[in-house]
């Protein structure tokens, strides 16, 4: 698994799911942002990062 930095989660998540790739679990929200993941249509897991706000 890898991590990608984005800025919007919920823009992204929306976007890769239109692109036929498969989201996974549910959204996670610390401290130190907020994440998400997907898995290509390869199957590979990718780990969405959106840094928290400044």
């Amino acid at each position: 698994m890898f991590n990608l930095v984005v800025d919007n989660l919920d823009e992204t998540l929306q976007q890769v799911k239109e692109g036929g790739a498969e989201v996974v679990g549910n959204i996670q929200e610390e401290e130190y942002g907020r994440f998400g993941w997907f898995v290509d249509p390869d199957g590979n897991k990718v780990e969405l990062w959106e840094p928290p706000s400044s």
